[in-house]
């Protein structure tokens, strides 16, 4: 059982004074909005590429959208830890955002990201360059977290490897597909990361069989639909939360999954099923077809129509993550 760390929420980087609430006093107040701090755990078996390629199966366990701050009590981030640490993964990876709208909880993040027990490989999200992509970098190294900025690299667990892919973040416009897939290797297994999960069909051209991702949290209330209606009608996205794609193994094709996240960024309320806070275990070598004992929570999903981002939107993306890093330098200016 972990216990928060007795200098838990004493402040991050340390930037313009300003009073700050204690962890205790924002539990109190966001627990009215989330009582239970629920969390689900989800099971599923990877894609068939994986089953010819380990010698025995693989775990890997997936959270995302931490968004270490204000708005998620610490509890519930040591509550996601525990219950990744109890599956004893091979292997953790975290698909960005993980903080929110500050550089204020950085000590959090760190001590969060030391929290998990295991190799762990992340890659940041929208939130991280808003905040400063540098210092959320250096808070994850310090919590002993590997980053991959659009790059991969080969990790043993025993006397098996597989290489694990980090796309940066592509809604910031940070993406670099060629970049991340160069030196790939067609003789060893390869799990992709994104923060964004429509990246992933241009994966699957590159042999990356399974993508796991965030940023939509599910759409956090999943009532009536709504989360489609906000996050694919509204936003554009085409993929909302959970699985899609095809794990048959057929060349050029793969699955995606996007987590509901751990955090939030504006405000705590989920709502429904797809909504819950969650944590995903795969079974990577476990054959999706046929009993193999893994009771899933759902198959693999049609994807919502979706529309790429203009170039115009794009553009204006870009600019709020300059803009947010000439704020943050005038707040450290003393004489700005």
């Amino acid at each position: 059982m972990f216990s928060l760390p007795n200098n838990w929420g004493t402040g991050g980087a340390k930037k313009r004074t300003r009073r700050r609430l204690s962890p205790q006093r924002v539990e109190e107040i966001w627990s009215r909005f989330d009582p239970a701090g629920d969390i689900a755990v989800r099971r599923f078996a990877g894609p068939q590429a994986y089953v010819g390629q380990l010698d025995r199966p693989l775990r890997v366990a997936h959270v995302t959208d931490l968004h270490v701050g204000l708005v998620t009590p610490m509890p519930i981030q040591v509550k996601a830890a525990e219950l990744v640490n109890a599956e004893e993964p091979d292997l953790i990876v975290i698909t960005g955002d993980f903080v929110c709208h500050t550089q204020s909880w950085l000590d959090e993040l760190r001590d969060t990201i030391a929290l998990y027990k295991g190799p762990v490989f992340c890659v940041l999200g929208n939130h991280d360059y808003w905040s400063g992509a540098q210092d959320v970098r250096r808070a994850l190294v310090r919590g002993g977290a590997e980053l991959l900025d659009n790059a991969n690299t080969v990790v043993a667990i025993g006397s098996q490897r597989i290489q694990v892919l980090g796309l940066d973040d592509a809604y910031t416009g940070h993406a670099d597909r060629r970049k991340a897939t160069k030196g790939l290797r067609s003789d060893l297994p390869i799990v992709g990361l994104s923060h964004i999960a429509e990246e992933a069909d241009a994966l699957w051209h590159a042999r990356v069989p399974l993508v796991l991702s965030g940023h939509t949290h599910g759409g956090q209330v999943t009532v009536a639909r709504l989360n489609e209606l906000a996050i694919g009608k509204l936003s554009g996205h085409k993929y909302i939360h959970g699985l899609y794609g095809t794990r048959n193994g057929a060349p050029r094709s793969g699955a995606v999954y996007v987590g509901a996240g751990i955090g939030a960024a504006v405000m705590p309320l989920r709502w429904g099923d797809r909504g819950r806070r969650e944590v995903t275990i795969f079974e990577l070598g476990v054959d999706p077809e046929g009993d193999n004992g893994i009771e899933e929570h759902h198959q693999t999903q049609r994807p919502l129509r979706g529309r790429r981002p203009s170039s115009k939107l794009k553009a204006k993306r870009a600019e709020k993550v300059v803009k947010r890093a000439a704020r943050r330098a005038r707040m450290t200016d003393p004489l700005g």
